[in-house]
C-alpha cells in the first residue's frame, strides 16, 4: 500500500506541488516510506519508522528522528548520497533524509521537514543571507550531523586530493577519488521527465578532462523547480551550479560512512540556491561556466568550471596542481614556467612566473594562480566576471634557483649623488652571480637613514597585497592594474624606503604626508584610507636575474648626509 501511494505521490510531483504531511502531525510510532536509488536509475522504496521530533535544533528548525530499514540499509546504514531522499507518510511528503550518526550500528537518520526545504525558492531574486552553522545534535557523545556530501574526483592525481583534503573538509565536503565515473557529459540538456523524487543528481563544480561533482538525491519537483539534499552543499546562498542526472553503479558499505558509487549521465538544469535546509534549482536551464584550459608536458586538459568567487579559485588551483603533479615531479628537483591568461569582462590579466625547488613546487605554482584569481573575483565588481582561463606550463627536471646571499652599498650618500647597490646571488653548485644597479638620490632629499631592501618577487608582492587588502578597490581598472603589475620571480626587486608612516589612499601610496594631512589620515576609519606599517617607499628598481627563480631578502641601511655635513 505504502509503495503504491509513494509512487503516485512521486509521479504527481513531476507537474504539481507536492502534497505535504505537516510537521505538526508527526508522531513517534508512525510508519512511512522513503525513496532512493540503490542501483542504476531505478528509484526503490525503503521503510521508515518515526522515533520522534527534535525541536529547535537550529534557528527555527526541527529534525524528525527515524529508523530506516529495507534494501541494503541494514548492511550499509545511512549512506552518503542519500541526502535528499524523500520520505512519505500516508502518501504525503514529510521531508528528506539529511542527517546521520557516524559509526552508528543502526540506520538512524534525521529527516529535514519539507516545509523548511520549500522556503528555499530557486526562482527568487538573488539575495545574500548570513551563513548558519551546520546542523548537528550531540547526544551522549554521539553526533547527529548533516550527511557529508560525497565529492567525487575524476582525472585528478591522488596527491592533489591529499593536499587539498583539509580545505575541502572545512567546506563540508568528503573528497573521494574513483567513486564517480569520469568522462565528458553530453553537451545537450536531458529530458527533465527522467527525474523524479528519489532520483540521484550530480552537482558539477568542474567538468571535462578533470571533474569534481557532488552527489545527492532529489526530494521534490514542482514544475521546473527542484529541491534536493535536505541540507546545504557549500552554503553559497545565491549560486549558479549545473547539475546532471546520475546513475548508481554500486554501493560500498564502510565502517565509518557507506556511500554510493555513481556516474553523471546528462545535464538537467542549474542549482540557483544553496541554503541551510536545501539546495534548489531549475530544470531545463544552462549554468554559465568558465572555460579552463591547461597545457603541460605535451598534454592538454580542457574543462569548464563554475563561476563562483569562493570555489572557482580553489577549483582552478586544484586542476593546475594535478596537471603539474601528473608530470611525475612531485618530489625532486623541478622548475615550472607558468604563463597564465585570465580573461575578465573588464579586460585580461597576464601572469607569467617561474617556480623551482626540490619539494612542493606544484603547490607553490598553483597558489600563484589562485591568489590573484581570488582577489579579482572577491573585488565585488560585476565587470570582473571570469570569462576564461588559459595556462601554459614549461617543465624542467632540474632545480633552477638563486638565493640572495648579500647586499652591499656605501654607508653614506649625499643628495644628488649615485648610490650603487650590489647584490650577490648564490646559485646551484656554489656558483655566485653579482649584479649592480645604481639609484640616484634626488636633489633635496632630506638627511637621515635610507633603507635598501633587495627581495624576491613574493616578498615584494606581499607588500602590495597588504595595501590592497586593507583598501577596497574602487574600479575594475584598479584591480586589473594591480594584477598585471605583479612582479616576476626571475628578478630581484630593490626597494628604497624610509622608516616613516606610509598611507594608501584609493590604492595609491602617499608616503610621508604633511603633519596636518597625516593627522587626518591617522584618524580615518577602515575604508578607502588605510595606515600601513611597511615604511615609506621612495623608489623601486628591478634587477633581472635571467631564468633562475630568485629567493630571499636582505636589507641594508645608508645614511643620507646633508650638504656640508661631515
Amino acid at each position: 500500500m505504502f509503495r503504491g501511494l509513494a509512487f503516485l505521490a512521486g509521479a504527481s510531483l513531476l507537474c504539481a506541488a507536492p502534497d505535504i504531511f505537516p510537521l505538526r502531525d508527526v508522531r513517534a510510532g508512525q510508519h512511512g516510506v522513503g525513496r532512493t536509488i540503490f542501483s542504476g536509475s531505478r528509484v526503490e522504496d525503503f521503510q521508515v519508522e518515526i522515533l520522534g521530533v527534535l525541536e529547535n535544533v537550529g534557528p527555527g528548525q526541527s529534525i524528525i528522528l527515524a529508523r530506516l530499514a529495507g534494501g541494503p540499509l541494514d548492511e550499509t546504514g545511512v549512506m552518503q548520497g542519500m541526502s535528499g531522499s524523500p520520505v512519505y507518510i500516508d502518501g504525503k511528503l514529510v521531508g528528506a533524509v539529511a542527517l546521520g550518526f557516524q559509526l552508528a550500528k543502526a540506520p538512524i537518520a534525521g529527516i529535514r521537514p519539507i516545509e523548511e526545504m520549500l522556503r528555499v525558492d530557486p526562482a527568487a531574486a538573488p539575495t545574500r543571507l548570513a551563513s548558519v552553522p551546520r546542523t548537528h545534535v550531540v547526544n551522549g557523545g554521539m553526533r547527529l550531523e548533516e550527511i557529508a556530501t560525497p565529492v567525487s574526483f575524476s582525472g585528478f592525481t591522488s596527491s592533489a586530493l591529499e593536499h587539498f583534503a583539509p580545505q575541502l573538509r572545512e567546506l563540508g565536503m568528503d573528497p573521494r577519488q574513483g567513486v564517480s565515473g569520469g568522462g565528458r557529459i553530453p553537451d545537450t540538456l536531458g529530458d527533465p521527465k527522467l527525474l523524479e523524487p528519489g532520483s540521484m543528481i550530480s552537482v558539477q563544480l568542474l567538468a571535462g578532462d578533470m571533474s569534481m561533482s557532488a552527489d545527492g538525491t532529489v526530494t521534490a519537483i514542482d514544475g521546473n523547480k527542484l529541491y534536493a539534499f535536505g541540507h546545504r552543499f557549500l552554503a553559497e546562498g545565491d549560486t549558479e551550479m549545473p547539475f546532471a542526472r546520475a546513475e548508481v553503479l554500486t554501493l560500498l558499505p564502510n565502517l565509518q560512512s557507506s556511500f554510493k558509487i555513481s556516474q553523471a549521465r546528462e545535464w538537467m538544469g542549474v542549482i540557483r540556491q544553496d541554503r541551510n535546509t536545501a539546495i534548489a534549482g531549475l530544470t531545463g536551464q544552462r549554468a554559465a561556466m568558465t572555460p579552463l584550459e591547461i597545457h603541460v608536458s605535451g598534454n592538454t586538459y580542457r574543462m569548464s568550471m563554475i563561476q563562483d568567487r569562493v570555489m572557482a579559485p580553489l577549483v582552478a588551483q586544484m586542476a593546475l596542481f594535478s596537471a603539474l603533479d601528473s608530470t611525475g615531479r612531485t618530489v625532486g628537483p623541478a622548475a615550472y614556467t607558468v604563463r597564465s591568461r585570465l580573461d575578465f569582462e573588464s579586460g585580461p590579466v597576464t601572469l607569467n612566473n617561474s617556480y623551482s625547488g626540490d619539494v612542493s613546487v606544484a603547490a607553490v605554482a598553483s597558489a600563484g594562480l589562485a591568489s590573484p584569481l581570488s582577489y579579482a573575483l572577491g573585488s565585488g565588481f560585476d565587470a570582473m566576471k571570469l570569462k576564461g582561463v588559459s595556462i601554459d606550463v614549461d617543465v624542467a627536471d632540474r632545480r633552477s634557483q638563486s638565493q640572495i646571499a648579500s647586499v652591499v652599498t656605501p654607508r653614506q650618500v649625499r643628495p644628488g649623488g649615485d648610490l650603487p647597490i650590489t647584490m650577490v646571488l648564490a646559485g646551484d653548485n656554489g656558483a655566485e652571480i653579482t649584479k649592480t644597479v645604481v639609484y640616484r638620490v634626488p636633489v633635496g632629499a632630506p638627511p637621515g637613514t635610507l633603507s635598501v631592501t633587495v627581495a624576491d618577487a613574493s616578498t615584494t608582492n606581499l607588500l602590495e597585497y597588504q595595501a590592497v587588502y586593507g583598501t577596497p578597490a574602487h574600479s575594475p581598472a584598479q584591480v586589473l592594474s594591480l594584477l598585471n603589475g605583479l612582479r616576476s620571480n626571475t628578478s630581484a626587486w630593490v626597494r628604497v624606503w624610509r622608516n616613516e608612516t606610509d598611507y594608501t589612499v584609493e590604492g595609491r601610496d602617499l608616503p610621508d604626508p604633511p603633519p596636518s594631512i597625516a593627522m587626518i589620515l591617522g584618524r580615518a576609519q577602515a575604508g578607502s584610507t588605510t595606515l600601513l606599517n611597511r615604511g615609506s617607499k621612495v623608489a623601486e628598481i628591478e634587477m633581472p636575474e635571467g631564468s633562475s627563480v630568485v629567493t630571499g631578502s636582505k636589507t641594508v641601511q645608508v645614511e643620507v648626509k646633508a650638504e656640508g655635513q661631515q
